[in-house]
């Protein structure tokens, strides 16, 4: 699903960033949108805990499995 994937690549850019802030004390989304108190700064932090919370219920759906191709029959 798009929406899956999407929620995931926000999720591991909001992890990075928040790395970025652990290790250099750089936050790259707040110097992107100007600053950490800037409305976008603001939008962008909301998109990402959105997309966070619809990482959750990855974890909890049921996981499609594929069947695996029959091999075909030998003849003799």
């Amino acid at each position: 699903m798009i929406m899956d994937r999407i929620a995931l690549f926000l999720t591991i850019i909001g992890a990075l960033n928040l790395g970025a802030v652990g290790i250099f004390k750089y936050d790259v989304i707040a110097h992107v949108a100007g600053s950490a108190q800037h409305g976008a700064a603001r939008v962008l932090y909301t998109i990402i805990g959105l997309a966070g919370i619809w990482c959750i219920s990855l974890m909890f759906r049921e996981r499609e499995t594929q069947e695996q191709p029959k091999e075909p029959a030998k003849t003799y």
